[in-house]
């Protein structure tokens, strides 16, 4: 049979627009991508790269005081949101026209149109233009979900939080998950008086136990007013702003409400049900090791597939996807040890096992330090770093390592390296520090904190 195209991918994410320039930019196929919103997904547009650079400049407020301490006086400090919003958006436009022009510069036939799936071998526009394809894509992404409760139309999810035309006074950040930690951190930077309610015993479930309760202390110490045990059960919209109403049956106001409580693929309409694609219950595209769904020709990467929803794991599985289709080299995108940071402020930077993992396999050697930043001591301030390592106490092989430091991101990115090569304690001590930095601490830790 002859197709219209060898490959037809489905969303202009980073996963999508990096499968789909591969294959055609350099593996000579002939590609078509559709796209219905703004090319660059939810990293790009609504995610990522939006979001830290709201932290950069929620990260400003804090240098006045620090630089004060170092002698610099600097007066009349003020913050414009307008400003920031101007060049924010300026930015994402930038980006978009970059990946526009990587497509075509590639070759790739690109539609800004929504897509469904008809048949194995063929995708219909939104204007009923039908196209055939030997492989379809689908890079669709996710999407943030709000719960049922009253009121919940007043409130916004992580998406408008970068279009808001004026900065609120007062907000109420709902969920403990990154998107949540983050834009806490990211408002009260910016001078927004900052609630975060979790419904949760400690934010970021699933993160190392110690690690989390750390980084929630020092949340409360920048100012957040971190409340866990506690949930949204109303929002009703007042002359003096928006009614907030928790479980514990108290009630507050607010100017803006975000929820970041759960995000779900972006599967929807697609034709998948009638087609025999099989799904998770929760929307997602179940795919083998090769991204391969229960039927042949359609295959699908990124968030869609809620394997590890992260932009570089998406990039990871397009290369590994084109290598597999059109290069005849199988290759299964390795999704154990991926490092990863959570931009709150401090950041967290995390790879591998907590210490409750590790300890459910056998006994362990944990390595922790707590200590104030050389940058802070003439400014007074309380803020402590945090580091971890945890030991397999029989191989003396590094199983984890858990960050919560200014730059933490960039230190996890280094010592993943060291990690998912099988790192040992000794490998670790054998590194000579640099000094004075924070990370030297990662190779001078010489004594268990505990063990067993």
């Amino acid at each position: 049979m002859r197709f219209d195209f060898n490959l037809f991918v489905i969303g202009g994410g980073s996963g999508g627009v990096r499968a789909a320039r591969v294959a055609a930019g350099e593996l000579g196929v002939k590609v078509g991508l559709a796209e219905e919103d703004r090319y660059g997904g939810t990293c790009v547009i609504r995610g990522c790269v939006p979001k830290k650079l709201m932290v950069y400049a929620s990260e400003y407020s804090q240098m006045p005081s620090q630089a004060k301490a170092y002698g610099w006086q600097i007066d009349n400090v003020r913050f414009d949101w307008s400003q920031l919003r101007g060049n924010l958006h300026a930015e994402l436009d930038r980006l978009e026209g970059v990946y526009r022009r990587l497509l075509s510069g590639a070759g790739v036939t690109s539609f800004d149109a929504r897509a469904r799936i008809v048949d194995p071998h063929c995708v219909e526009l939104a204007d009923g233009t039908r196209i055939t394809a030997e492989h379809i894509l689908v890079a669709t992404g996710g999407r943030p979900v709000l719960p049922d409760i009253p009121g919940i139309e007043h409130a916004i999810s992580s998406n408008e939080m970068f279009l808001l035309k004026t900065l609120p006074n007062r907000i109420l950040i709902v969920g403990g998950g990154y998107i949540a930690c983050e834009f806490a951190g990211i408002m009260n930077g910016l001078g927004v008086a900052t609630t975060q309610f979790y419904r949760g015993e400690q934010i970021l479930r699933g993160f190392d136990d110690e690690a989390r309760s750390h980084l929630a202390a020092q949340m409360l110490l920048r100012g957040v007013d971190l409340r866990l045990n506690v949930n949204v059960v109303s929002i009703e919209k007042t002359e003096k702003g928006l009614l907030v109403t928790d479980s514990n049956g108290e009630t507050a106001m607010f100017d803006q409400v975000m929820f970041a409580t759960g995000r779900r693929a972006n599967s929807d309409a697609l034709g998948l049900e009638t087609l025999g694609v099989r799904q998770k219950p929760n929307g997602a595209i179940e795919v083998d090791a090769y991204s391969q769904s229960s039927v042949p020709s359609i295959y699908a990467i990124g968030d869609v597939t809620d394997r590890v929803n992260l932009t570089p794991v998406a990039i990871r599985e397009a290369m590994a996807f084109t290598s597999t289709v059109f290069q005849g080299q199988p290759v299964a995108v390795d999704h154990d040890l991926i490092a990863t940071a959570v931009f709150t402020q401090p950041e967290l930077g995390t790879i591998g096992q907590s210490e409750a993992e590790a300890r459910a396999k056998g006994p362990v050697d944990i390595y922790t330090t707590q200590f104030k930043p050389m940058r802070q001591g003439f400014a007074q301030e309380d803020e402590k770093t945090f580091m971890k390592l945890v030991v397999d106490q029989a191989s003396q092989k590094v199983l984890g390592c858990h960050i919560i430091a200014p730059g933490a991101g960039e230190m996890i990115q280094m010592v993943a390296i060291a990690i998912k090569m099988g790192a040992t304690k000794a490998d670790f001590d054998q590194a000579v520090a640099v000094h004075p930095t924070l990370a030297e601490e990662l190779v001078t830790m010489r004594h268990p904190s505990r063990s067993g």
